[in-house]
């Protein structure tokens, strides 16, 4: 894929501007359904630091920080079984409590179909930065693929106990 690629799969349309932080919303509503109201997730005002959830655990003051790259279903690549996304190297600052999620949505159901949480330095020592400053992700969707990324792919139902994992991981670094 080329530079120029990148920037026309990046160009956003207000409509595009909406179902992403619907998606952002999607995740934290369903965070917080399926852990019972254990989890809890607060939202930026301004996204100028690539920070656009918060998730806590009750009782606990451990957070961490998802920066949240949304496709949807009616997408050429998700239709085609691969969930491409970019993160901007002017907004991504690798930290222990950061975290990138790629999420591919089915807006018909309003549903997370898969998704792939992944800690902000290991998506760093991962990937490079292109010409323009953008790491590049690319995963297949297929149950049975086996690429670089497969380790940190998640069903829908998986996600919100990912996210206690790395929630408990902060919370005690040298109890695991």
């Amino acid at each position: 894929m080329s530079d120029d690629d990148d920037e026309d799969y990046l160009d956003k349309s207000p409509a595009a501007a909406r179902m992403g932080k619907a998606a952002e919303y999607l995740v934290a509503a369903s965070a917080i359904l399926a852990t019972g109201g254990e989890l809890n997730v607060s939202t930026s005002l301004v996204d100028d630091e690539g920070v656009d959830l918060v998730f806590h655990r009750r009782g606990s003051s451990a957070t961490l920080a998802v920066q949240v790259k949304a496709r949807m279903s009616t997408g050429t690549q998700v239709q085609r079984g691969r969930l491409m996304g970019f993160v901007r190297s002017q907004t991504f600052q690798p930290r222990t409590d950061l975290d990138v999620l790629f999420v591919a949505v089915d807006v018909e159901r309003g549903a997370i179909m898969t998704a792939w949480l992944i800690p902000s330095g290991t998506f760093a020592e991962m990937t490079e930065p292109n010409s323009r400053g953008r790491r590049r992700f690319s995963a297949s969707m297929k149950p049975d693929s086996k690429d670089r990324w497969t380790p940190f792919r998640l069903t829908d139902a998986g996600l919100p106990s990912r996210i206690l994992t790395r929630l408990a991981d902060l919370e005690n670094p040298g109890a695991r």
